[in-house]
């Protein structure tokens, strides 16, 4: 079974690409999967398997 979880990311303005870059790692080393992210980034759509 999946579980799905939906972020806005706070972002700045500084370093934002870095900032974006470092929250994704963070979820990729809990499990998490990116199955859409937004045009305008204001919400990121992630997947992982509930039972794990």
């Amino acid at each position: 079974m999946k579980e799905y979880k939906v972020v806005q990311p706070k972002l700045s303005f500084r370093n934002r690409l870095q900032s974006m870059e470092d929250n994704l790692n963070q979820y990729a080393r809990e499990g998490w999967n990116v199955i859409n992210i937004a045009p305008n980034w204001s919400n990121i759509v992630l997947e992982r398997e509930k039972n794990r």
